[in-house]
């Protein structure tokens, strides 16, 4: 029985991580080649993932970045943790 709610949740999280980040995470081919930017900005989830990559803190990419929220951060984040259960975000094999 534990084992079926615990399914239960983790199913119901990442169904509602999904629908998170599809409000705020697009792709259009015509803008920056198709990558998955923040809606309404030319800022992309691997440039944003690079910064947090690179040390920077929330406060110092909210701060360079504007027209960045709060909320379009956990949606970068909800997006690559999917993309992560899929499999999918990978075109290069990842190093051991």
């Amino acid at each position: 029985m534990r084992a079926a709610a615990c399914m239960i949740y983790l199913l119901a999280r990442r169904i509602m991580i999904s629908m998170y980040w599809e409000e705020r995470i697009v792709s259009n081919p015509a803008i920056m080649v198709g990558k998955p930017c923040v809606k309404g900005t030319r800022i992309t989830v691997e440039f944003i993932l690079g910064r947090f990559a690179d040390g920077w803190s929330e406060k110092e990419v909210l701060d360079s970045y504007p027209n960045l929220t709060l909320d379009d951060l956990r949606a970068v984040f909800a997006y690559a943790a999917d993309c992560m259960n899929d499999g999918s975000p990978f075109e290069k094999p990842v190093a051991n």
